[in-house]
């Protein structure tokens, strides 16, 4: 293992991020990762905060940004 500089939080954090990749892949880092930052927001409130979307309505966004992006509009 190479020499980490421990005074540097920026070196630290790649370090860290590289060698919980290697040992369990990417998605187990994110599991990890949410487990250690929970977050501080209250789920519930925002979720019933958020409006009711129509799946359909959903759909054609969808459709609008992919048609956008191909036509490089984004």
């Amino acid at each position: 293992m190479s020499q980490v500089n421990l005074n540097n939080p920026l070196e630290i954090q790649i370090v860290g991020m590289n060698a919980l990749k290697e040992a369990l892949g990417p998605i187990g880092t994110v599991r990890f990762l949410r487990q250690c930052n929970p977050g501080t927001s209250d789920y519930t409130s925002e979720r019933q905060a958020e409006p009711d979307v129509d799946p359909d309505e959903a759909i054609a966004r969808i459709h609008e940004f992919k048609q956008k992006k191909q036509q490089g509009m984004l």
